[in-house]
């Protein structure tokens, strides 16, 4: 026994997995960091700003990052897995950036058609304009990201990306000094991005990457027909992974008043925040999941898979008591009492963050093992799901809720086909899934039951007990001896 004690103690940790939680640790915090300093510029924007004006760069926001999701093309997670598999990185690396950069100049004009069909009001036109511009830079920085995700230099994109969000927080408290125009407003973050841009061309691109290299790299239609012709599932994955929630917002703008867009929006901003943990998380991971299906150390996937996974688990069930509890709180301290349709729809959008990590991982897991093309038809269904449920239910009831609860039912189902896709393959078991939404069930009707009697704190408190309990369990127990 003591033996066995001392050989453990000895090991060395294994360098991938170290290699693993380091970026995984750098991504999260960095876009933590990011996200919180947005979250404060929308705050302080949402309190300088009437909710009129707000809604109106909320509106031409979600316009561009709608056509943004789409073009990229998705091809980050292609270009990920590819590159492990090329003899020439910096050549492959460079046409696809140049293909990246001009994707965002030939979408950057659809953002504007977009802009001119959907919203006679010359302000969101002026705000599209302006702001689609961002479609362009971020085509470029999402490529190096990408590049800095498969050579493990997290670590460059995060310090970065901190800077960004500490920029735009600073033009936002300029506003507490001196008033401007929204449109300044819109510039002011446009210069920001460009800038941003700058520091990854020069600092981000881990010296794989130079303007020389970009311009001789040879990228025809041929070519950019061929990608997308053999890689059009990626194209749909990535493009509806963030339509998911903007198409939310655009629908809110045609059917319902300026004051829900605000009061949605004030809602995701918070959501967002929670939601980008999983998310990096997720993506760091991702090459990690390759690595062991590319070696055959099925085994080694598999544990991977199901430890995360419960991690997610945890995370996400506390997640939510933590925002059914505190939502009437944390509304009016981060944006004001100028959005009191916010903290209910607060508490329905965090539903759909109960399967939300869990979806991620076992999105990446499909398409590490090969099944991209799988993945994304349950990524279509679901956003089939969603927007119909979102018509339907502003048809007959004009409320918030029915755009919340339509993502909710469109996340479930998602979760529910990946689930039984990962059965066949023997990932998970029947067992795993029952435990799984038996937990999630509880959670919801806990919250709703008990928050009327029980103190937001205790409630929160009790959560807390639990998870750490859980986390004990799965993650500390030792198997015995004999």
């Amino acid at each position: 026994m003591k033996m066995m004690l001392n050989i453990s103690r000895k090991q060395k940790l294994d360098p991938t997995r170290s290699a693993l939680v380091k970026n995984s640790i750098w991504g999260v915090v960095a876009n933590i960091l990011q996200i919180l300093f947005v979250f404060l510029f929308f705050a302080i924007v949402a309190r300088r700003y009437s909710a009129e004006i707000f809604a109106q760069f909320l509106i031409s926001t979600t316009v561009y990052q709608l056509v943004a999701a789409f073009s990229s093309m998705g091809l980050g997670q292609w270009f990920i897995r590819q590159y492990v598999l090329e003899k020439d990185t910096v050549g492959f690396t460079a046409k696809f950036i140049k293909t990246q950069f001009g994707l965002g100049v030939a979408f950057y004009l659809i953002n504007i058609i977009i802009a001119y069909i959907l919203y006679p009001n010359p302000q969101i036109r002026l705000l599209c304009i302006l702001l689609g511009t961002n479609i362009i830079f971020d085509n470029f920085i999402n490529a190096i990201k990408s590049l800095n995700i498969v050579q493990n230099e997290q670590r460059k994109t995060a310090v970065i990306l901190v800077i960004d969000g500490f920029l735009r927080l600073l033009v936002g408290c300029v506003l507490f000094i001196t008033p401007f125009p929204i449109t300044v407003l819109a510039l002011a973050t446009i210069l920001i991005r460009l800038f941003t841009l700058g520091l990854f061309i020069k600092l981000g691109s881990t010296n794989s990457l130079s303007l020389r290299s970009l311009w001789n790299a040879a990228v025809s239609y041929a070519d950019l027909k061929d990608l997308i012709a053999r890689n059009w599932q990626f194209i749909v994955i990535g493009s509806i992974s963030i339509i998911y929630w903007k198409i939310g917002n655009i629908i809110i703008s045609k059917m319902l008043t300026l004051t829900d867009v605000a009061d949605y929006e004030v809602a995701f901003r918070i959501f967002s925040v929670l939601q980008i943990m999983p998310v990096i998380a997720s993506t760091t991971i991702y090459p990690q999941f390759i690595k062991y299906y590319n070696d055959g150390d099925t085994d080694k996937l598999r544990q991977l898979y199901k430890n995360i996974f419960i991690g997610y688990t945890l995370f996400a069930l506390l997640t939510y008591v933590f925002m059914y509890a505190f939502a009437g709180l944390i509304i009016p301290l981060a944006f004001g009492n100028g959005y009191p349709g916010a903290i209910a729809c607060l508490q329905e959008m965090f539903l759909t963050f109960l399967v939300l990590p869990t979806v991620l991982l076992q999105a990446n897991l499909l398409v590490a093992i090969g099944q991209e093309k799988l993945d994304m038809w349950f990524n279509i269904a679901s956003l089939v799901i969603n927007v119909a449920g979102c018509f339907a239910g502003l048809y007959f009831y004009k409320e918030l809720a029915m755009v919340n609860y339509s993502v909710f039912a469109s996340f479930l189902i998602f979760h529910v086909l990946q689930d039984v896709s990962l059965i066949q393959r023997k990932f998970m078991t029947v067992g795993h899934c029952v435990a799984f939404y038996t937990a999630m069930i509880g959670t919801v009707l806990l919250c709703m039951r008990s928050a009327p009697y029980i103190n937001s704190f205790v409630l929160f408190a009790g959560a807390l007990v639990f998870a750490g309990g859980a986390a004990a369990f799965f993650f500390l127990r030792k198997p015995l001896t004999t």
